[in-house]
């Protein structure tokens, strides 16, 4: 076997929304997940503030790598390499990450990687579970996203096999604890609630699932307004909401339809894995219907812990590590942050003249930011 330091050892810097990740990976291996996150900072706002989101990452991004790379006990020049998310998220806060990054990757003449967030989420897994099985059909959901994808290739080939036509779980999840007056962020606030209620209290739609409705795309606007709606007749009437069932009954319609298109996926693509990633992968319900109905289909389900289910550098650094390792072109100077990058480019290679590092770093300082 390989000596392990042979494998590529690689920074993630994360920065797509209102955290600032940054995890260093060797080969599979975690060594360092550092995060310092302003999610507290946008609570009193219900929502994340971009601005404000954006001002945290530029406070937070020295420090955060000195404590990962302290944390992994490595030094900045043991590098192989420096990635980070240059895609999707908000538009300014992906700018100071990929700002950051390559400045640190000219000054440290390391090879600069600008990955997708998506396929990072689903990369992380590795770091938990071993290599990735190719192909891997993955169920993201999160604040942003809610997407089945199918990687055959998580470094070049990720296929949209389904998305989000409107609110994203995550979203729903905070509109719908908003509206009970829970606060932000609203997922783990139901989740816990939810345990205390009765799942089948209130029959809830469950959007997009009727056999002429897409096989694989989800919508929860319908859903969120009928929660909404539910709320809104008790309190006219006087009547008391029931809290935890209303938490429990919205939360179980939400993860039926998620779970239940996942497995469908699965067996119609014949796959025999199914990895859960991004935030409300947390999510203690949505992991046990997805065991239940994954071991009843044959199906085996990979979920990483939950604190790398959220947005963190460990997954920017796990699939730099892969794209290091398996020889893909680094990106060049001008990569630039895409906001609504697409999930079918897993990184963002350079224009040519990326693939020869050398030749990269003879342009002069005052290019680079041009």
């Amino acid at each position: 076997m390989a000596d392990s330091r042979d494998e590529p050892l690689v920074l993630g810097i994360e920065t797509s929304c209102d955290e600032t990740g940054v995890g260093i990976v060797r080969g599979t291996t975690l060594l360092a997940d550092a995060i310092a996150s302003s999610v507290d900072t946008h609570a009193r706002f219900g929502g994340v503030v971009p601005e404000i989101a954006s001002r945290a990452h530029l406070e937070a991004m020295v420090p955060t790598i000195e404590r990962a790379l302290k944390q992994a006990g490595v030094s900045a020049r043991d590098l192989d390499g420096i990635a980070v998310t240059a895609g999707p998220g908000l538009a300014g806060a992906l700018l100071v990450g990929v700002s950051a990054a390559k400045a640190y990757a000219y000054a440290l003449n390391k090879p600069l990687y600008g990955v997708n967030h998506l396929a990072s989420h689903i990369c992380v897994d590795q770091l938990e579970h071993g290599p990735l099985p190719e192909p891997t059909m993955a169920l993201l959901v999160s604040g942003g996203h809610s997407s089945l994808l199918l990687a055959p290739d998580i470094t070049a080939d990720v296929r949209p096999m389904g998305a989000t036509i409107d609110d994203a779980a995550g979203e729903a999840f905070d509109k719908i604890a908003r509206v009970l007056n829970l606060g932000f962020p609203g997922g783990p606030v139901i989740d816990r609630l939810a345990k205390e209620g009765d799942p089948a209290a209130i029959a809830f739609p469950r959007g997009l699932s009727g056999p002429r409705d897409p096989a694989y795309d989800f919508s929860f606007s319908g859903l969120k307004t009928a929660v909404a709606r539910w709320i809104e007749a008790k309190r006219n009437a006087g009547e008391e909401v029931p809290v935890r069932d209303v938490a429990a009954s919205f939360q179980e319609a939400v993860v039926d339809v998620l779970t239940r298109k996942a497995v469908r996926a699965c067996k119609d693509e014949g796959v025999d894995h199914l990895m859960i990633g991004g935030g409300v992968a947390a999510n203690s319900r949505l992991r046990a219907m997805a065991q239940e109905r994954c071991e009843r289909a044959g199906i085996r389900l990979r979920v990483p812990r939950p604190g790398l289910c959220t947005d963190n550098g460990a997954m920017v650094a796990a699939l730099g590590a892969e794209m290091v390792a398996r020889n893909r072109p680094a990106s060049d100077w001008e990569l630039s942050a895409d906001s609504s990058l697409p999930v079918a480019d897993p990184h963002v290679p350079g224009h040519g003249h990326g693939h020869d590092h050398d030749h990269v770093h003879e342009i002069s300082k005052e290019n680079l930011y041009s």
